[in-house]
């Protein structure tokens, strides 16, 4: 075992939270005795592998964090979400629903990812953007800011969606390109290599 569950609870959307506590010395620092964050049950933190909650982040319902990954900071993660390989999820983020989030994955400031989305790769998903549907961000992408990829969206390659840009239907984003301002990519659109797109106010 790596971990147990303590006596200090706090109580989220009606259910009891428990702060766990290190029995071995894991990555980041963290020695035996050391506080953690909080889970509901074992199942939401595995007792194998070096995966650790930090701070006041939480994991609760059937979520389940697992592999190397980490979630610090005001960290949310609920439903049946999964988080693992050495994915980091930290701030003030949430992952919940059925999302994914995996590989290198990092997840951070106010981003949400949610429903079936899936957050792979070197990805990085941060600002106040959000993830949801069956939309794949992957690769070493970046989504920030106020962007939103939904539906069966794919942002992947280097890509950069920014600003206010919405990213859906099944539209695709790879390779260089730039996605930002109020731009909208829907539909079966294509933008690739070192297309950039931006939309004007108004």
């Amino acid at each position: 075992m790596k971990y147990i569950l303590t006596d200090e609870t706090i109580i989220m959307w009606g259910k009891t939270l428990y702060r766990i506590k290190a029995l071995r010395d894991l990555p980041g620092g963290v020695t035996p005795g050391d506080l953690g964050g909080y889970v509901e049950s074992e199942r939401n933190l595995a007792q194998s592998g070096t995966a650790w909650i930090y701070g006041n982040a939480l994991v609760f319902g059937d979520a389940q964090v697992f592999g190397n990954a980490r979630v610090y900071g005001n960290a949310r993660i609920s439903g049946d979400a999964r988080i693992y390989g050495s994915a980091r999820i930290y701030g003030d983020a949430e992952v919940y629903g059925n999302a994914l989030v995996l590989g290198n994955a990092q997840v951070y400031d106010n981003a949400l990812v949610y429903d079936s989305a899936r957050v792979f790769g070197d990805a990085r998903v941060c600002g106040n953007a959000l993830i949801y549907g069956d939309a794949r961000v992957c690769g070493n992408a970046l989504v920030g800011r106020n962007a939103r990829i939904y539906g069966n969206a794919r942002v992947g390659g280097t890509a950069l969606v920014l600003g206010n840009a919405w990213i859906y239907g099944n539209a695709r984003v790879l390779g260089n390109a730039w996605i930002y301002g109020n731009a909208r990519v829907y539909d079966n659109a294509r933008v690739c290599g070192d297309a950039q797109v931006c939309g004007k106010d108004g």
